[in-house]
């Protein structure tokens, strides 16, 4: 078969007026698609916001409506092509089915992002326990949790993790009770070491005077006697008043010759065997 060079060049004008004002118009469609669907989507959250909506439940519906938008860009980018949209949205979704089976993680994320949004077990700012890891909720996206810990890394969590396991959210309730276990010498004077720790949670004014705080001995160790010394504070309160206990425990039983015990071994020879040998 011979190639006639003239009527090739002759052709490509022809082809490049064509085809190439189809590919400019699918690039237009596709590009400004794409902003005006993120302009969009980001205007219906700050509306959301703008009407006091949860800012979990408001990032969500904008990452939904995008991804939908972005879809509708797609196929009309490809119809400026030439595709034939109606039989590729049968392809696709013969296809989808197919895909379904191979990303069922993903799929299961997905719904358990839908739940996590719909019963709201946890939100943006909430301190969490979730899914083997422990931080601050970032953001809760369609897939994915986004925690960030105390020492500021950032922990990404599949939505489905985070749904299958047990969830501890420190941040639902106002209120937290400081738990301590203090222990003290057989030596040492009881109520001595309860009137100290009494005046340490009456002189705080971050503890809260109902619930009353509780100071008990919780149990006679092998080598302590041991209190609980449990008192309310707001959430927000909680570790400033936890580090601040532990200290002056500390401090105020020194200064009352409270004895702290602490692990230690004796040591005895055998006075018997250095004579032997």
């Amino acid at each position: 078969m011979e190639f006639n060079v003239e009527e090739i060049m002759e052709t490509i004008p022809e082809l490049i007026m064509v085809y190439g004002l189809k590919v400019v118009m699918a690039l237009v469609v596709f590009f400004v698609g794409k902003w005006i669907a993120k302009m969009l989507a980001s205007a219906f959250e700050r509306g959301m916001a703008s009407k006091n909506i949860d800012p979990t439940v408001a990032h969500f519906t904008r990452n939904i409506i995008y991804y939908a938008l972005f879809a509708v860009v797609v196929i009309a980018a490809l119809g400026q092509l030439g595709v034939q949209t109606a039989s590729f949205v049968a392809i696709v979704g013969a296809a989808g089915l197919a895909i379904g089976f191979a990303l069922q993680g993903s799929l299961a994320n997905f719904a358990a992002g839908v739940l996590l949004i719909l019963f709201r077990p946890i939100k943006v700012g909430d301190y969490v326990e979730a899914g083997g890891s422990a931080g601050v909720v970032k953001e809760i996206s369609i897939f994915t949790t986004i925690l960030t810990t105390p020492d500021n890394k950032v922990v990404i969590i599949a939505n489905n993790q985070v749904m299958s396991n047990n969830i501890v959210n420190y941040s639902t309730m106002p209120t937290r009770r400081v738990d301590l276990t203090v222990g003290i010498s057989y030596g040492s004077d009881i109520k001595l070491a309860k009137q100290i720790m009494q005046e340490i949670a009456d002189n705080d004014s971050r503890v809260l005077k109902d619930p009353a705080v509780q100071i008990a001995v919780k149990e006679l160790a092998d080598s302590s006697v041991n209190f609980v010394f449990r008192s309310w504070v707001n959430s927000a309160d909680y570790w400033g008043v936890f580090f601040d206990f532990t200290e002056q425990v500390k401090l105020k039983f020194d200064e009352q010759g409270i004895e702290i015990p602490f692990p230690q071994m004796d040591v005895h020879f055998d006075k018997s065997e250095e004579k032997a040998a």
